[in-house]
């Protein structure tokens, strides 16, 4: 599944009337409707919705084990070694910033790991104690959509201190 940065993917973009991505896709695995939805696709589709039932942010997960990926720009994103990710993205001009759980992208992206799957996964001569990360999911949203959230999380360190 290719994204497209700053929208999400073709089913599913920045904006759209949750009816009509759930005219294209389906309805969602959890019947109940909320902000956050996660849909039954290859690969898994997990839409946030803002409160007038437009899309807000799209998120793809990774398949893994021979099932379809997440693409961009002819790098493969998603169930890779992350710094693998970034160094390709890198070589391709795109710019990024390092998050407390992966990387945001200038075009409108980012990769995460949440620590779900280990080295071995990857490669069978890893240790079990190998530190690669593996991107378990990309989210997609106009790049202003990351720095706001990581403006958020400066404010609550800020009021922690």
């Amino acid at each position: 599944m290719e994204i497209l940065p700053g929208e999400g993917v073709a089913a599913a973009k920045v904006g759209q009337r949750r009816d009509d991505v759930e005219a294209r896709i389906g309805a969602p695995v959890h019947p109940r409707r909320s902000s956050k939805a996660v849909y039954n696709t290859t690969p898994m589709l997990v839409i946030s919705y803002y409160d007038d039932d437009t899309v807000e942010l799209v998120e793809i997960g990774y398949s893994g084990d021979g099932g379809e990926e997440v693409f961009f720009d002819g790098v493969q994103l998603t169930y890779r070694f992350m710094d693998d990710v970034v160094a390709d993205l890198a070589a391709r001009g795109h710019a990024y910033e390092p998050t407390d759980i992966g990387y945001r992208f200038a075009p409108g992206f980012a990769i995460f790991s949440m620590g779900s799957r280990w080295a071995l996964d990857l490669d069978p001569n890893a240790s079990e104690d190998d530190p690669r990360r593996i991107v378990e999911g990309v989210s997609v949203a106009p790049y202003e959509y990351f720095d706001e959230i990581d403006d958020e999380d400066e404010d609550d360190e800020d009021e922690d201190n």
